[in-house]
């Protein structure tokens, strides 16, 4: 594996999304974030407003609840959990 990177072969980059942080403080680590993208309807055209929550690794527990994050992708970490955080864009305003 580490020959594949000296001969001057490299991997292709990992996918990243933002998001906003919907779920930040019922499980240690975990951060469920909803990314909204706009998606064309197959037969008519049209472009809808789509959602998807994914669950992502927060190693230090950075993130809050409305926070704007950036998160890539990785190996599985449990069950549902593919993504990983990589840096926080916004924090949310504090009340």
């Amino acid at each position: 594996m580490a020959e594949n990177t000296a001969q001057g072969k490299q991997r292709k980059g990992r996918r990243t999304m933002i998001g906003v942080v919907t779920s930040a403080n019922k499980a240690p680590k975990t951060i469920a974030v909803k990314v909204h993208y706009t998606a064309r309807h197959p037969k008519y055209g049209k472009f809808l407003n789509r959602s998807l929550v994914v669950k992502a690794h927060d190693e230090a527990s950075a993130a809050r609840l409305g926070d704007r994050v950036e998160l890539m992708e990785c190996r599985p970490i449990s069950k549902t959990k593919r993504w990983r955080l990589v840096r926080v864009v916004e924090s949310a305003p504090q009340d």
